[in-house]
């Protein structure tokens, strides 16, 4: 009876202990990419103006016009609320872990890092939140500070007010205000930044078990906060740039926030030098701006490679679980639809010269990186590439807050193998529309003074913020991308054409009236839409994946498929490539909820179909 008993007890404990496991790893980590936040109510430091007086609330703001964000593949001002109502979603899942993958300013300037910094602060503060950031191409514009101009903020009476770092940066001529001066205005540099933020992650803190650099002299064993704070200062963190005697500043670093979790942040911002430099120091014009990411990586920045493979077999040889992030995708994000969108629209439109080359992916692949959360492009998508070598690469583009479809992901950590990704929405923002009363005047203005640049008022009747985003896009479609990166031929032959056309340019009657039948649908469904609305689908899926089906409709994309297959056999090979793209979209990797399972390189769905 006793031996049975203790037999009873072991098994019990057995099983505690591996519940205790199982409950440890059980790390949930979110990532918020490219929020672009502006601080709307804050007050510059060195000017007395506040912006303008809400009509409604009464309260000053400080925003930028609508006419601006419906040109902009970002929202400029409402993404503020969208942030804080992200930051309260986590709070209430109790997820304390929260990684910002970089483009967490507007552009860099100090009103806006500084509202940033008080924001992160006061979470860390009042809910136990900690912050791990990195930097994108919008943070820190050039390596050094300089003077900034925006001149599309909105002002009184409906019209464009300018607000300048420098009196030498405005056209007074082009200026129906008063421009504003004020230093808080300008870019920073990699120091200012890097300083303000400086307690999420850019330095080593007390609490860290670990941190180290690419540039750290330090062993994992012998790992002590005072040699560590040492050994971060920004002079010691540089590295030689290519072909020229310059030196700029790396932010990258790895820490350990949670025992067994190493949080891999890469600082990608690759800056090139122009053929002919300045020869003054810390000169920001030597320099073009970084937004093409890792295809510049590997040549400027080779150092990183070499960290990356070092940092990941450590944490392979001591057991730690590896999550890498970045600013920038390291795997094609078009669904492997790129080579076609080049065919189709050219090596310089649809943001294709932001589409990272295959090396990249073998080679980060290669170095040890499994699962790699990036932003910059404001889209919810899943690559996966497999080395040559046999090594596998999850590369989880985290979508805009700023953007169709605003969203955020959360990682969670099962075990040393099996990882869940799941995307949550935030469609319901409170305070989304309290700046409409701005717009109102707004328009009025372009309206009197029959501006050729009007937008589609519709946008102010949005009841949620996630429908505002879907307007956002729509009028970004019209205003922006179909003048902008559609070939006009192309666009003559579709655009305003119905569905019906488009399912019969065959004219293989019987056919389609098949595919009809088996897919319990009529050809009058096709007579309800026109090209631009599979135009504005395409972007909706490109940008937001799987989150689109919902509004979108499954029936819907039934019948673009339909017609996708009967534009493959037409003879016009533009419309053929279109087929193709449209497919392909559709057809991507699981992005909404999902399970990485490493020991097998595979992916599994979650999401209810």
């Amino acid at each position: 009876m006793f031996r049975i008993s203790a037999i009873v007890v072991l098994l019990l404990f057995l099983y505690s202990c591996k519940s205790q496991k199982v409950s440890k790893k059980e790390v949930q980590i979110a990532f918020i990419a490219d929020v672009h936040l502006q601080d709307i109510f804050a007050k510059f430091e060195d000017n007395d103006y506040q912006g303008i007086k809400n009509p409604i609330t009464g309260e000053y703001a400080n925003i930028r016009t609508m006419n601006s964000q419906l040109h902009s593949t970002r929202i400029f001002n409402e993404n503020y609320f969208a942030f804080l109502e992200a930051l309260n979603n986590i709070v209430k899942r109790g997820i304390k872990q929260v990684v910002l993958p970089g483009d967490f300013s507007d552009d860099g300037q100090p009103v806006h890092v500084r509202g940033l910094r008080k924001i992160l602060n006061g979470y860390s503060q009042k809910y136990g939140l900690s912050f791990w950031v990195t930097t994108g191409n919008h943070d820190v514009v050039r390596p050094f500070s300089q003077d900034a101009v925006k001149t599309d903020f909105l002002g009184k009476d409906g019209k464009e007010q300018i607000i300048s770092s420098s009196k030498e940066n405005v056209n007074k001529n082009k200026s129906e205000l008063e421009p504003i001066i004020t230093s808080d205005i300008k870019n920073w540099g990699y120091k200012e930044t890097i300083h303000e933020m400086r307690d999420f992650g850019f330095f080593p803190k007390k609490t860290d078990l670990y941190w180290e650099t690419p540039f750290s002299n330090y062993a994992y064993d012998q790992y002590n906060f005072e040699e560590a704070q040492k050994e971060s200062s920004l002079e010691k963190r540089t590295y030689a740039i290519k072909n020229t005697s310059l030196f700029l500043t790396d932010a990258s670093y790895v820490v350990e926030p949670i025992k067994g979790i190493w949080l891999l942040a890469i600082d990608a911002n690759a800056y090139v030098p122009n053929e002919k430099l300045s020869g003054k120091p810390d000169n920001p014009q030597d320099f073009s701006g970084a937004n093409t990411g890792y295809n510049n990586v590997l040549v400027y920045k080779s150092h990183l490679l070499k960290w990356v493979k070092k940092v990941s077999a450590e944490a392979k040889q001591r057991g730690k679980i590896l999550i890498a992030f970045s600013h920038y995708p390291m795997v094609d994000f078009n669904d492997n639809a790129s080579p076609e969108l080049k065919q189709l629209f050219g090596a310089n439109k649809m943001q294709l010269q932001r589409v990272p080359d295959e090396e990249v992916a073998q080679q980060f692949a290669d170095a040890g990186i499994h699962i790699h959360f990036g932003g910059h492009m404001h889209i919810n998508d899943t690559g996966v590439r497999t080395s040559a070598k046999g090594n596998t690469l999850f590369n989880i583009q985290t979508p805009s807050l700023a953007a169709y479809m605003p969203a955020y992901k959360i990682l969670t950590i099962h075990s040393d193998s099996e990882f869940e990704v799941e995307t949550i929405i935030i469609g319901k923002v409170h305070k989304f529309n309290s700046l409409f009363p701005f717009y109102e005047e707004e328009y009025a203005h372009l309206q009197n003074t029959k501006s050729d640049h009007i937008w589609n008022k519709e946008i102010l009747k949005a009841e949620d913020y996630k429908e505002f985003t879907n307007w956002h896009l729509k009028e970004l479609v019209r205003l922006r991308f179909l003048p902008e990166d559609f070939p006009e031929d192309f666009l003559k032959s579709i655009i305003n054409i119905s569905g019906k056309d488009l399912v019969e340019i065959n004219k293989n009657t019987s056919e389609i009236a098949k595919d009809l039948k088996s897919n319990s649908l009529s050809i009058s469904d096709f007579e309800s839409w026109t090209g631009f609305d599979m135009i504005f689908d395409f972007y909706r899926l490109k940008n937001a994946g799987e989150l689109a089906v919902s509004q979108i409709g499954k029936k819907r994309l039934k019948q673009y498929e339909l017609v996708c297959i009967q534009l493959k056999k037409s003879n016009n090979p533009k419309l053929v490539l279109w087929a193709e793209i449209f497919l392909k979209t559709m057809n991507g990797e699981p992005s909404d909820h999902f399970k990485i399972d490493l020991e097998n390189n595979k992916i599994d769905n979650l999401s209810v179909k």
